[in-house]
């Protein structure tokens, strides 16, 4: 069998032709193994005939749904090259990215109709894409964009041959970089397949698991799950959008086994009332990433039955790096656990030499399933890949018996509700107002998000006011990105070489954010 992503799914509907493989939480679409390879097949099919070739960006803008999912393993069996888009996004930031990637295609939800036909008002300066494809009620559509049930329903019957494998590029998933511009994370068919195995070694996956991936398909932490499922043999049931009632319903209905959940996910299924009124006896674990998570979360599960694992990755090594085990889930606990099977983790210092226990220092990470590179950024990826092993940003201790504690964030990155947000790219936009002299950005704790952004400015114009400030990155910068308050300073702390320093702000500016 060749290293392609896409006939993964043509492989196990050829195993388990009648295994439910997906199902859509809140609109009940079911669909067997046979069933969805056929829709990505033909789906595969609509794509060439339109003129998608090997290497070809095809960017998707949808939420969780079948579509993206028989999309993404159609775009695989191509050989083109996924762009999948993150919806909170503004219409702004959008077209970066898709400019960025020279996306050609856009495969587009009708809920996202607003910021499309924004996208495609700016014409070819504003963004590269020449075909328009548009999932959903036809009212929704717009006069330039075809529609996806109907163009996929005439295409031709015949599958179209493979047209990647191996080390050619499956997806450019983009996170946002310090400089305050998004990076595309390559990923290719070997990465992405190596990350499967490394993955379902090491974690408790099984075959007939049921598993509800309840973040984005934009994110490597639904992407990777989705994709081993596939290879495992387990059903996927796709939440549209987390909701924590909703949540503990479907684990009794749907006799869920296990679940990826980031802390505020939860905060928000712990709070619910519902949790004690739905029978949650098939669920064996619930994995959780993106922050660390706080002991009390996890043993507030564990009172429950329920095992928290504590997973540690980033989008650049295809979402493995540590998982705890269930053995030692509540023995270490806080811990991010070891290495995946096939994984190298180290903790090391400035001159790259192993620390001891107990002694800070940065994470290190080489394994198959590591990113090929930064999409024409070579100078990013020589900074974060050197000798083979990629450079996290993060810092850790590594205990006697060789556990990861993951002890601070990459640099200074906040993570709200899940989502990477760096205080470079809010700054940019804060200091584009012209009554700003200067601006920092440091996040907050906050218990329904974790972290909030919070902005402390220096202003030119003493009649500047927070709520016009807020006003200004609104249709600049997503949600989560955008400060929830505002704190006006004479001068930001800096270090002689101009650096702010966050931590003194951090110390000044404690928090919590306002919710």
């Amino acid at each position: 069998m060749e290293n392609n992503v896409g006939l993964l799914l043509a492989k196990r509907a050829s195993l388990s032709p009648d295994l439910e493989a997906l199902i859509e939480i809140e609109s009940g679409r079911r669909f067997t193994y046979a069933e969805l390879a056929a829709r990505a097949a033909r789906t595969a099919s609509m794509l060439r005939e339109r003129g998608v070739r090997p290497g070809d960006r095809v960017a998707l803008l949808l939420m969780n749904q079948t579509e993206f999912v028989e999309s993404f393993f159609a775009i695989a069996r191509l050989g083109a090259i996924v762009v999948p888009l993150n919806w909170r996004l503004t219409p702004h930031e959008l077209a970066f990215i898709l400019k960025d990637a020279g996306a050609r295609t856009l495969i587009f939800g009708g809920e996202f109709t607003n910021a499309v036909v924004d996208l495609h008002g700016r014409g070819a300066e504003g963004t590269s894409i020449t075909d328009w494809i548009h999932v959903g009620v036809e009212g929704t559509r717009p006069a330039f964009a075809d529609a996806y049930d109907e163009v996929v329903a005439t295409a031709p019957s015949a599958i179209p041959p493979v047209g990647g494998r191996d080390a050619d590029p499956l997806y450019i998933m983009y996170t946002s970089g310090t400089t305050g511009l998004p990076k595309g994370v390559v990923h290719t068919h070997d990465s992405s397949i190596w990350s499967v195995f490394t993955t379902t070694l090491t974690s408790e996956l099984r075959y007939r698991d049921r598993y509800v991936i309840a973040l984005p398909l934009f994110h490597v932490g639904a992407l990777n799950p989705l994709t081993c499922l596939v290879q495992r043999g387990g059903t996927n049931l796709l939440m549209r959008a987390f909701d924590a009632t909703r949540m503990w319903q479907t684990i009794e209905r749907e006799r869920i086994t296990n679940l990826l959940a980031v802390p505020a996910m939860l905060n928000a299924m712990l709070q619910s009332p519902a949790r004690e009124a739905h029978d949650r006896s098939t669920l064996r674990w619930i994995m959780s990433g993106a922050a660390p998570v706080p002991v009390t979360l996890i043993e507030a599960f564990a009172k429950m039955g329920i095992e928290i694992h504590q997973v540690y990755g980033l989008t650049e090594s295809c979402g493995p790096a540590c998982l705890i085990s269930p053995e030692d889930s509540l023995r270490k606990i806080g811990s991010t656990g070891k290495a995946f099977f096939y994984t190298d983790v180290r903790v090391v210092d400035e001159k790259g030499r192993d620390c001891p226990p107990g002694e800070p220092g940065e994470v290190i990470i080489r394994g198959k399933h590591v990113m090929k590179e930064y999409w024409n950024r070579p100078d990013a990826t020589a900074e974060t890949i050197r000798n083979g092993w990629l450079h996290s940003g993060d810092v850790a201790v590594i205990d006697d018996e060789g556990f990861v504690f993951i002890r601070d964030r990459k640099k200074d990155m906040i993570i709200s509700g899940g989502e990477n947000v760096y205080p470079a790219e809010i700054e940019d936009a804060l200091l584009a107002h012209p009554k700003v002299r200067d601006a920092a950005v440091i996040g907050q704790p906050s218990d329904r998000w974790g972290e909030s952004p919070a902005a402390v400015v220096v202003p030119a114009d003493p009649s500047l006011t927070e709520a016009e400030l807020l006003a200004s990155v609104q249709s600049t910068l997503a949600r989560y990105k955008q400060p929830r308050r505002v704190f006006f300073v004479d001068e930001i702390p800096r270090n002689p070489s101009g650096k702010i320093l966050k931590r003194v702000l951090r110390d000044q500016f404690p928090g919590p954010a306002p919710e």
